[in-house]
């Protein structure tokens, strides 16, 4: 009879086995291609010491093609919990050295187990996907458990963070999972996500296209908007979600965590009463202005490449984690379309479900005009971002700094959208539309009739400019809190968001909404 040290070695020597996954050769060659190991990941990722492995010795339960005579322990997941800083977190993270990391019912049921236990105990989770899809021999099996990772996706969207980290292939179905989640970072060179691959592409559509340019981290931060970031590796994308998730809370009853700022709250910028140039036409960059107001000057931007029009992302105000949506001169002259007012209403929308306050700087000349756009449905699109903000129920300061037009100022977390603290600087101009746009509208028969046309338009323009293209107007309704001198803009922002630390307000009971998707 084996004695109970040896049942302990027994134990001991399976734990190893099943450490190694696919076995020495695999991890070779994994490394060969510039990626970690699934573990490797996991240990990058979390507390030194605080990863505690679930379901180490679960195996497959395939009788088909002779897969019973292929049997790895852990089958072709890790998942477990640790802490990040201190905080608990569910992770998942698929080891390419087991079959591929291709999906299995098993290895489903195990990431569905961890996502169960996240929303119990109402902590994030973070997937880390490297795999080679469905594993095909599992048939029906493997489909259905995707379609059990979705369905938990979906259940805990909005009730805690999911984050989603591509570090090698996501193809075919599993590309579902990461863009059900709440952020999708992927690593330039090793990671690429399409629902169809190259030679489906080249069949269908003749189309001849490699995987990094069909479905590459920089194709998708870029162009199509489904990465958030693209990291240079996967170091630095696992670097990149541990500052991520420092920004955001626990779960959808929580609030931000709160850092020590040793930034005075009341420090002056006087470059900022300088930054406005006088011609309305001229640029300036937006990143000047978020830079000099937040904390430290630490800005976490979310879908840099895409959309460049609006820049969006997380920053602290006296150690409390904001949501930054910002126009951009400097790119299409800030103005609004379909790919920006997405972005924009995606990200409006996370910060509202994770209690995460809004801080809106505006300059926006309109909406971006032509064919293109309508055709692509930007009324659509603008009534997200509109939607968004009038939804939103957080704390929400915004300050217009230059332009504020028409629909656009309206959809940029007006007052009537519940803005809670609206300010505005003295270089504000908000009115239905620019100067030179208003008169040839109101003044087109008076200036077709005088002697000089140009003229009677430079002198209407002017009035019309003195009477509406100012923040006194809106002021003088109460549509603007206060008109505030730009190097203050630090200090009023913070003042308003600790103002609006007990805020309350609930919107109507119902089901949900019909956001126009």
């Amino acid at each position: 009879m084996s004695s109970q040290l040896d049942k302990v070695k027994e134990l001991i020597e399976l734990r190893a086995q099943a450490r190694l996954g696919g076995g020495q050769k695999a991890i070779d060659k994994q490394h060969e291609r510039g990626k970690y190991t699934a573990r490797e990941r996991i240990a990058q990722l979390l507390d030194e010491g605080s990863f505690e492995e679930l379901d180490m010795f679960v195996t497959h339960r395939c009788h088909n093609f002779g897969q019973e005579k292929k049997v790895i322990l852990g089958d072709g997941v890790v998942t477990g919990y640790g802490t990040i800083d201190g905080r608990l977190v569910y992770v998942f993270a698929q080891d390419f050295t087991v079959f591929g990391g291709s999906l299995s019912e098993t290895l489903a049921l195990k990431i569905c187990k961890i996502m169960d236990m996240a929303m119990k105990m109402g902590a994030p989770v973070i997937g880390l996907n490297d795999s080679g899809g469905a594993r095909i021999q599992e048939g029906i099996n493997a489909l259905a458990g995707y379609a059990e990772i979705f369905q938990r996706n979906i259940m805990a969207s909005g009730v805690i963070p999911q984050i989603s980290g591509i570090l090698g292939p996501c193809a075919g179905g599993a590309v579902y999972s990461p863009a059900l989640t709440d952020f999708t970072i992927m690593a330039k060179g090793i990671s690429y996500m399409f629902l169809t691959g190259p030679k489906v592409v080249k069949t269908v559509t003749g189309e001849d296209v490699s995987q990094d340019a069909l479905g590459g981290a920089e194709v998708h931060s870029s162009k199509s908007g489904v990465c958030h970031i693209a990291a240079e590796d996967g170091e630095d994308a696992i670097r990149i979600i541990r500052k991520l998730f420092s920004y955001l809370p626990q779960n959808n009853l929580e609030e931000t965590p709160l850092v020590e700022c040793n930034d005075p709250i009341d420090r002056l910028e006087d470059s900022l009463n300088e930054i406005i140039p006088e011609s309305p036409n001229r640029p300036y960059d937006m990143y000047e202005v978020i830079g000099a107001i937040i904390d430290n000057g630490e800005f976490l931007e979310i879908q840099r490449d895409y959309a460049k029009n609006l820049i969006v992302g997380f920053a602290r105000f006296n150690g409390q984690a904001v949501g930054i949506v910002a126009n951009q001169p400097k790119y299409l002259a800030g103005v609004l379309d379909c790919n920006a007012s997405r972005k924009g209403a995606r990200f409006v929308r996370f910060c509202d479900a994770f209690n995460i306050p809004l801080v809106t700087l505006v300059d926006v000349p309109g909406f971006l005009p032509g064919t293109g756009q309508e055709y692509n449905g930007v009324i659509l699109h603008g009534a997200k971002l509109l939607y968004a903000y009038g939804e939103a129920t957080v704390p929400k300061v915004t300050v217009t700094l230059r332009k504020s037009y028409g629909g656009s100022h309206i959809v940029m977390s007006c007052k009537q959208l519940r803005g809670d603290m609206n300010y505005a600087w003295p270089t504000a101009e908000i009115a239905v539309m620019g100067g030179a746009g208003a008169v040839e509208v109101l003044y087109a028969k008076e200036a077709k009739e005088a002697e000089d046309p140009k003229k009677v338009l430079a002198e209407k323009e002017a009035e019309y400019n003195k009477l509406f293209c100012n923040p006194y107007n809106a002021a003088k309704y109460g549509y603007i809190d206060d008109v505030i001198e730009p190097r203050n803009t630090r200090f009023r922002v913070i003042r308003a968001l600790q103002q609006l630390q007990t805020k309350k307000v609930t919107n109507p009971a119902k089901k949900h909404g019909n956001i126009p998707l």
